[in-house]
């Protein structure tokens, strides 16, 4: 049974970030669990928007450099990288304040370009992921607790759909108005392919109501982390008492 780790968690001020995050690694083994020295890291956040700075619509920037600085002090070489639908990863990220800790740690920031790759499904054998994604010795999934109008939910595995690139996401939410539950097939057999080795999951402050951009910041309180994406969503629809028939990819 995969190990699931959930603590309390309340703040983004760089010191208790950094207990809350060391803390919720403890019982996978810690960040040298996952990173060796010389791993290259793709960090994957969620940079879906720069148009709500403030509306927790994006995984933290203090996340980010958190989970950054624990990747280097292991040895590891980290970079982080997203496709958002409109934009650049660069610009969604400079308008959520991402520039000073990227100047700081010398962390690069990638575009992801896609390249299509055969997975295990039939009704998806050929899917059109980020190659940077897949190329990355380390996969660290970063998503943020967020409502979403379609999905219900969007947590670690929606989160990885910013592995595809942003015009293949376009087509996929028009694919999601006429079938959630095959949208929701799509973005697990994403999350098989990317199999990303952490998920650390962001729900001290969520987003709730019009999600995944148009809600509002809901305090949670609450931090995960799992070397298994799928059993991390699970335990975290629990703690926050949502049905898991409703989330298409918890239910796929």
């Amino acid at each position: 049974m995969p190990t699931v780790s959930l603590i309390r968690a309340t703040s983004y001020a760089t010191d208790r970030l950094r207990e809350s995050v060391e803390a919720v690694l403890a019982p996978l083994g810690g960040i040298g669990a996952f990173v060796k020295p010389g791993d290259r890291v793709l960090l994957k956040p969620n940079l879906l928007t720069g148009a709500r700075p403030t509306k927790e619509c994006v995984t933290r920037p203090e996340l980010v450099r958190c989970v950054a600085e624990l990747v280097i002090a292991a040895g590891g070489k980290p970079f982080f990288g997203d496709s958002p639908a409109f934009g650049s990863a660069m610009g969604v990220a400079k308008s959520n304040g991402y520039l000073p800790m990227m100047v700081e740690l010398d962390l690069p920031v990638v575009e992801f370009h896609g390249k299509r790759y055969e997975t295990a499904s039939e009704n998806f054998n050929h899917l059109l992921l980020s190659k940077e994604a897949i190329e990355a010795d380390v996969v660290i999934n970063l998503p943020k607790v967020k409502s979403h109008v379609q999905l219900t939910m969007t947590l670690g595995v929606k989160n990885l759909f910013g592995c595809v690139p942003g015009k293949m996401k376009a087509w996929w939410h028009m694919e999601a108005g006429k079938s959630a539950e095959r949208f929701g097939e799509m973005l697990v057999e994403t999350a098989r392919a990317i199999s990303p080795n952490l998920t650390i999951i962001d729900g001290i402050i969520g987003h709730e109501g019009n999600g995944p951009s148009g809600g509002e910041p809901k305090l949670l309180g609450v931090l995960g982390a799992s070397g298994d994406v799928f059993a991390l969503d699970v335990a975290m629809l629990e703690v926050l008492n949502v049905d898991a028939h409703l989330v298409p990819t918890a239910a796929a």
